[in-house]
């Protein structure tokens, strides 16, 4: 089977809750992904129960009739710290502690964080053998399942772009595969100009 990744949109930042809905740009790329994978042959839909994934499902399961079911294995690592601050908006603003947290240092049990993940996904594959399935989820969930997948340790060691597409092939005999990483050529302007014509 094929597994897609998505990654949510951008969100607002919050001071307030882990679990912000959409910026106006996010939700435009939301759009932009719908589009982008309007033309697959798609048979199932999940979603991390986060507002942010949810919202950027929303578009695609809209156009195209999916039923949209909700995983919690698929939720980010930060979903109980209160507050969400994007990840480039930490590297930016402070350099040295973006570089603790992706070490490993600033997420809450990074190697139990994986386990949660690759069970959930892995029981998505053994839902749906045969199937192309799409899976709107998180930066840190792609992270973790990509360095199972490469068998290496779990770390945040790329940076999924909002609404990059990521695929994998998972065999019924246990291979798993990449395919691509970080797909976002529905963001570039060119081709939304193109899509909309």
């Amino acid at each position: 089977m094929e597994l897609i990744l998505i990654r949510h949109g951008l969100p607002v930042r919050s001071a307030e809750t882990a679990d912000p809905p959409l910026s106006p740009e996010g939700h435009e790329q939301a759009r932009r992904v719908a589009r982008w994978l309007a033309h697959e042959r798609i048979e199932a839909v999940y979603s991390s129960p986060m507002v942010r994934a949810v919202q950027t499902a929303e578009p695609f399961v809209g156009a195209h009739g999916h039923e949209l079911s909700l995983h919690p294995g698929v939720v980010e690592f930060d979903r109980d710290t209160g507050t969400y601050v994007p990840l480039e908006v930490l590297k930016q603003e402070d350099y040295e502690a973006w570089k603790v947290f992706v070490a490993g240092g600033g997420a809450p049990d990074i190697a139990g964080f994986q386990k949660l993940v690759v069970a959930s996904l892995e029981e998505i594959i053994a839902a749906n053998q045969g199937r192309r399935v799409a899976v709107f989820c998180h930066g840190g969930v792609i992270n973790v399942w990509t360095a199972h997948v490469l068998g290496m340790a779990p770390r945040l060691f790329f940076e999924p772009g909002y609404t990059s597409v990521h695929r994998y092939l998972c065999a019924r005999s246990g291979e798993r595969n990449v395919v691509a990483l970080n797909e976002r050529a529905h963001l570039s302007d060119r081709w939304a100009v193109l899509a909309e014509a």
